[in-house]
């Protein structure tokens, strides 16, 4: 499997800490290795077609669609909580 940024998502993620984009590139080679990893907590996105949702951590979530050997990246933002 590869990751893909949308350009939204490259723009959220140039606007991260450098820390929370450690944890977002961690949480990101986890998803590569195992969507089904205990701390992504991945799970299709109530609402939204084929919109998935990972956990980067308590405070933020990332979003994205599977296509073929791709997960696309469409946001990373804050958690609505």
């Amino acid at each position: 499997m590869y990751i893909a940024f949308t350009r939204r998502a490259d723009k959220d993620y140039s606007k991260l800490s450098q820390i929370l984009c450690k944890q977002v590139d961690k949480q990101l080679d986890l998803l590569i290795a195992n969507i089904r990893h205990p701390s992504l907590d991945a799970k299709k996105y109530g609402g939204l077609e084929n919109v998935w949702q990972g956990r980067v951590n308590k405070s933020y979530r990332f979003y994205f669609y599977i296509i073929d050997d791709t997960y696309q990246i469409l946001r990373i933002i804050p958690h609505p909580k």
